[in-house]
Order: structure tokens, then sequence, then C-alpha cells
């Protein structure tokens, strides 16, 4: 699977039909912007793969550095289209990912999962990622 990078508008475009499955709070216009604000502010890249001109999955990440934990890989999204799971794309994805943060030096990898979505819990507890935390967080009005 060839897994391609989204550098320009219109490729950060044309993965918005696969984010909004993730993050339906978006719209197309606020995730073009969001998107490249995060890349510009946060070194945010984004991936994805392309089957028959159509995006099936795509994943978002960035590398920072903790304290708690040093250099770090974290991976702010990872979906797959709901038309195109069980062939492999995610798997493909995540390896990409895992193998992309041992190039750059990263110490450890990171991502957050929604507590609901056991389909990818699978896939990540088969590539030997542990259950490592809880996440607590707050709406700040």
């Amino acid at each position: 699977m060839n897994i391609q990078l989204a550098q320009s508008d219109p490729q950060i475009q044309a993965c918005f039909p696969v984010f909004s499955e993730l993050r339906p709070h978006l719209s197309a216009e606020d995730f073009l912007y969001q998107v490249k604000r995060q890349i510009h502010n946060h070194g945010y890249t984004l991936i994805y793969i392309e089957d028959k001109d159509q995006i099936v999955a795509a994943a978002g990440f960035r590398v920072a550095e903790f304290l708690a934990w040093g250099k770090t890989f974290y991976v702010d999204d990872l979906i797959t289209a709901s038309f195109a799971r069980k062939h492999g794309y995610g798997s493909a994805l995540l390896d990409w990912l895992l193998n992309e943060a041992k190039n750059q030096g990263c110490a450890q990898f990171h991502l957050d999962s929604g507590h609901h979505r056991h389909d990818a819990h699978r896939l990540y507890l088969s590539r030997k990622l542990q259950i490592s935390s809880h996440h607590f967080s707050i709406e700040i009005e």
C-alpha cells in the first residue's frame, strides 16, 4: 500500500470525508484551516492511503518532547473509512507510524483512543501497544 503525505490544500481536503467519521464536529472548511494551523504551529503531519482514486484511510501525528516521556511520537488521529475497514489499511498506517517513530529516534509512541472503539483497540493491542494510563479531560467554557 502506498502511503502518501498530504501537503497541498487539495490533498488535505481530500482526507476530510474519512476524517469526518472520526471528527464529525469539523466542517470541511474548519478541517483545512485547522490542519494547516497544526502543521505550521505544531509539526502535525497528515498521511493517507488512496485506493481507486479514493482516500480510504488517514492518520495525523506529531513529534514532541515531554518531561514524562522524552522525545515522543504522538498519533493524534488514525481512521479507516467505514466502507473500507477489514482490508488492512489501518494496519498498514499503524505499521508505517511505528516505523516512522523509530526512524525519528523517538523514545515512545503514544495515541489515545475512544473507549468505545473496540476494533481499533484490537489492532493496537496486536502491535503490542499497552493501555498505559487513563486520559482525563474537561471542556473549558
